[in-house]
């Protein structure tokens, strides 16, 4: 039977945790609707400026239902969507192998210091050139952006975490005979996990705004040609609305990927 003071305590950690969950966030973008629409007004005052008045909320919130129920967004998110993914999972599987290995060893860590750091202070964009020279599709020229993007972030936090665990660990591990293979899998990976996770998180923050101006390359699907498209046809509400719609699915997905990481972190 529950006492007064523990259901005290169990309603003020629900009020709480609502406030964290619905209340801030709706508070939030509330606060940054208001600024758009304080925007909006800024630009309806400015007669040079009339051109751009589709940009507020008052136009760009239709069509931005316009553009979902007609399935236009479905259509470009999708591609996008494969784009982005395609390019994350490269980057994993390269990032994650390479920065165990690296964070494993002291002698590799201070030889690919300075390459990697070089490589990484490259913007993704810069690669452009390159990747149009050398992939026959603009599809793959955009998924090399994208891993270029991603690639980074997840190789320095897998050879971050790798450094973090306790030698006596693997010592231990070593001294009752298991193998390589099962100190990997049974203690490595469940180790490095969270902050791994963290690593993807912060890729794919990066490479989710590297899609966007690489997808003005040759495509001809995908919201960075959209916008392009949008653009070039004045449609400014639509071009709102899809700036809008990209800001939403960026937020989805590192929720997807927050979500993960509390789930795997055997700490909380």
């Amino acid at each position: 039977m529950s006492t007064p003071i523990t259901g005290a305590v169990g309603s003020s950690r629900w009020a709480h945790g609502l406030l964290d969950r619905v209340a801030y966030p709706v508070a939030g973008a509330l606060c940054l609707l208001l600024l758009w629409w304080a925007g909006g007004q800024y630009i309806k005052a400015q007669p040079e400026l009339f051109a751009f008045t589709r940009f507020a909320p008052e136009a760009a919130l239709p069509a931005a239902w316009q553009v979902l129920v007609s399935g236009d967004l479905g259509e470009a998110a999708g591609a996008s969507l494969y784009r982005i993914g395609f390019g994350m999972l490269l980057a994993i599987l390269v990032a994650v192998p390479v920065g165990i290995v690296v964070g494993s060893s002291e002698l590799l860590r201070r030889v690919t210091g300075f390459p990697f750091q070089l490589l990484r202070m490259v913007s993704p964009l810069a690669w452009m050139p390159i990747a149009v020279m050398v992939f026959a599709t603009w599809d793959g020229a955009i998924v090399f952006l994208i891993f270029m993007a991603a690639v980074w972030p997840i190789l320095f936090s897998t050879v971050f975490a790798v450094q973090r665990i306790d030698p006596l660990h693997l010592k231990v591990a070593r001294n009752l005979g298991a193998p390589l293979w099962g100190r990997l899998w049974r203690l490595t990976l469940p180790s490095i996990a969270p902050d791994v996770l963290a690593g993807i998180r912060l890729a794919l923050g990066v490479a989710w705004v590297v899609l966007v101006p690489a997808e003005y390359l040759g495509v001809t699907s995908g919201l960075g040609y959209a916008i392009n498209d949008a653009r070039d046809i004045l449609a400014y509400d639509q071009l709102a609305a899809l700036v809008l719609w990209i800001g939403v699915i960026g937020y989805v997905l590192d929720g997807l990927v927050t979500a993960l990481i509390r789930k795997v972190n055997w700490q909380n």
